[in-house]
């Protein structure tokens, strides 16, 4: 965040709110995919291994990591978004426009 005496030297850009907000959407959902697709195999083989069957691993895929990631990336996307904006205003104020 620039402080209030700080010179912004380039006007700040909207297009670049919505591409900052989509690559900060797309990192952290391949980063909860992947944790939680771990998380779910584990849970499939444990749960396998009790049960004394033999587990799907595709249950992981399908039942845990696709919805947990769905609902991250719709989180972070409107959290970003705003985060974005917030600072995109914050530095048009501090662009002096020469």
């Amino acid at each position: 965040m620039p402080a209030s005496d700080e010179l912004v030297t380039r006007k700040p850009r909207l297009a670049g709110v919505l591409f900052r907000a989509l690559f900060i959407t797309l990192l952290l959902t391949l980063l909860s995919f992947a944790v939680s697709l771990l998380l779910g195999i584990l849970g499939t083989a444990v749960a396998g291994a009790i049960g004394g069957q033999h587990s799907d691993m595709a249950n992981a895929y399908r039942h845990v990591a696709l919805p947990v990631a769905a609902a991250v990336a719709g989180v972070v996307f409107v959290a970003a978004l705003v985060n974005e904006f917030r600072r995109y205003r914050q530095r048009l104020t501090a662009w002096r426009g020469f």
